[in-house]
Protein backbone atom coordinates (compact mmCIF):
# COMPACT_ATOMS: atom_id res chain seq x y z
CA UNK A 1 0.00 0.00 0.00
CA UNK A 2 2.98 2.30 0.55
CA UNK A 3 3.40 2.65 -3.23
CA UNK A 4 0.12 4.56 -3.55
CA UNK A 5 1.50 7.35 -1.37
CA UNK A 6 4.15 9.99 -1.96
CA UNK A 7 5.74 12.98 -0.21
CA UNK A 8 5.99 16.48 -1.66
CA UNK A 9 7.50 19.69 -0.30
CA UNK A 10 5.57 21.77 -2.85
CA UNK A 11 3.60 24.21 -0.70
CA UNK A 12 1.17 24.96 -3.54
CA UNK A 13 -0.17 21.39 -3.23
CA UNK A 14 -1.02 21.73 0.48
CA UNK A 15 -4.66 21.68 1.54
CA UNK A 16 -4.40 24.50 4.09
CA UNK A 17 -8.04 24.12 5.12
CA UNK A 18 -7.53 20.44 5.98
CA UNK A 19 -4.28 21.21 7.83
CA UNK A 20 -5.99 23.98 9.79
CA UNK A 21 -8.94 21.74 10.67
CA UNK A 22 -6.72 18.91 11.85
CA UNK A 23 -4.48 21.15 13.93
CA UNK A 24 -7.17 23.37 15.44
CA UNK A 25 -9.81 20.69 16.05
CA UNK A 26 -8.26 17.21 16.16
CA UNK A 27 -4.70 17.65 17.46
CA UNK A 28 -3.87 17.79 21.15
CA UNK A 29 -1.14 20.40 20.65
CA UNK A 30 -2.72 23.12 18.49
CA UNK A 31 -6.38 23.30 19.52
CA UNK A 32 -7.89 26.61 18.47
CA UNK A 33 -4.97 27.67 16.27
CA UNK A 34 -6.21 30.27 13.80
CA UNK A 35 -6.08 29.85 10.03
CA UNK A 36 -3.85 32.95 9.85
CA UNK A 37 -1.30 31.36 12.18
CA UNK A 38 -1.42 28.10 10.20
CA UNK A 39 -0.82 29.98 6.93
CA UNK A 40 2.08 32.00 8.41
CA UNK A 41 3.65 28.87 9.92
CA UNK A 42 3.50 27.14 6.52
CA UNK A 43 5.05 30.15 4.79
CA UNK A 44 7.99 30.11 7.21
CA UNK A 45 8.70 26.37 7.30
CA UNK A 46 9.83 23.52 5.12
CA UNK A 47 6.57 21.61 4.69
CA UNK A 48 6.10 17.93 3.90
CA UNK A 49 2.76 16.71 2.59
CA UNK A 50 1.86 13.04 2.35
CA UNK A 51 -0.44 12.42 -0.60
CA UNK A 52 -2.57 9.69 -2.05
CA UNK A 53 -3.18 10.97 -5.56
CA UNK A 54 -3.98 14.64 -5.08
CA UNK A 55 -5.37 14.18 -1.57
CA UNK A 56 -3.35 15.33 1.43
CA UNK A 57 -3.39 12.56 4.04
CA UNK A 58 -0.47 13.62 6.26
CA UNK A 59 1.66 16.63 7.06
CA UNK A 60 4.72 17.83 8.94
CA UNK A 61 6.75 20.98 8.96
CA UNK A 62 10.31 21.81 9.95
CA UNK A 63 11.72 25.12 11.15
CA UNK A 64 15.46 25.37 10.60
CA UNK A 65 18.40 27.67 10.01
CA UNK A 66 19.64 25.01 7.51
CA UNK A 67 23.01 25.00 9.26
CA UNK A 68 22.83 24.10 12.94
CA UNK A 69 19.29 23.44 14.14
CA UNK A 70 15.89 22.07 13.10
CA UNK A 71 12.62 21.62 14.96
CA UNK A 72 9.91 19.25 13.74
CA UNK A 73 6.31 20.37 14.30
CA UNK A 74 2.67 19.66 13.48
CA UNK A 75 3.19 16.05 12.42
CA UNK A 76 0.02 14.12 11.63
CA UNK A 77 -1.44 11.39 9.45
CA UNK A 78 -5.21 11.35 9.06
CA UNK A 79 -6.82 8.55 11.04
CA UNK A 80 -8.08 6.63 7.99
CA UNK A 81 -4.50 6.39 6.67
CA UNK A 82 -2.69 5.30 9.82
CA UNK A 83 -1.05 1.86 10.08
CA UNK A 84 0.35 2.08 6.53
CA UNK A 85 3.87 3.24 7.43
CA UNK A 86 3.19 6.83 6.42
CA UNK A 87 4.72 8.37 9.55
CA UNK A 88 7.92 6.50 8.75
CA UNK A 89 7.74 7.62 5.12
CA UNK A 90 7.29 11.20 6.34
CA UNK A 91 10.20 11.01 8.79
CA UNK A 92 12.48 9.49 6.14
CA UNK A 93 11.67 12.38 3.80
CA UNK A 94 12.39 14.90 6.55
CA UNK A 95 15.66 13.29 7.59
CA UNK A 96 16.80 12.98 3.93
CA UNK A 97 15.89 16.54 2.89
CA UNK A 98 18.98 18.19 1.34
CA UNK A 99 18.63 21.42 3.37
CA UNK A 100 18.53 19.49 6.63
CA UNK A 101 21.78 17.56 6.41
CA UNK A 102 24.68 17.78 8.87
CA UNK A 103 22.72 19.72 11.49
CA UNK A 104 24.08 19.69 15.04
CA UNK A 105 20.72 19.47 16.81
CA UNK A 106 17.15 18.46 16.08
CA UNK A 107 14.20 18.96 18.37
CA UNK A 108 10.56 18.05 18.73
CA UNK A 109 7.93 17.41 21.36
CA UNK A 110 5.49 14.51 21.52
CA UNK A 111 3.09 12.98 23.99
CA UNK A 112 2.58 9.69 22.21
CA UNK A 113 5.05 8.96 19.39
CA UNK A 114 8.38 8.43 21.17
CA UNK A 115 8.88 5.05 19.49
CA UNK A 116 8.57 6.56 16.01
CA UNK A 117 11.12 9.29 16.64
CA UNK A 118 13.56 7.01 18.44
CA UNK A 119 13.89 5.05 15.15
CA UNK A 120 15.45 8.19 13.67
CA UNK A 121 17.94 8.83 16.45
CA UNK A 122 15.87 11.06 18.73
CA UNK A 123 16.35 10.54 22.45
CA UNK A 124 14.66 11.97 25.48
CA UNK A 125 16.47 15.03 26.78
CA UNK A 126 19.36 13.84 28.90
CA UNK A 127 19.79 17.01 30.91
CA UNK A 128 16.42 18.77 30.96
CA UNK A 129 17.70 21.25 33.53
CA UNK A 130 19.64 22.94 30.68
CA UNK A 131 16.54 23.61 28.60
CA UNK A 132 14.18 26.50 29.00
CA UNK A 133 11.02 27.54 27.25
CA UNK A 134 8.63 30.43 27.12
CA UNK A 135 5.02 29.62 26.36
CA UNK A 136 2.65 32.38 25.35
CA UNK A 137 -1.05 32.14 24.74
CA UNK A 138 -2.03 32.94 21.15
CA UNK A 139 -3.52 36.39 20.72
Amino acid sequence: MKHAFYISTDKTKLDVGLIHHYLSVESYWAKGRSIEVVRRSIENSICFGVYKGNDLVGFARVVSDHSVFAWILDVFVLEDYRKHGLSKLLMEAIMDHPHLQNLQRWGLTTEDAHGLYERYGFIRIERPELFMQKVSKPS
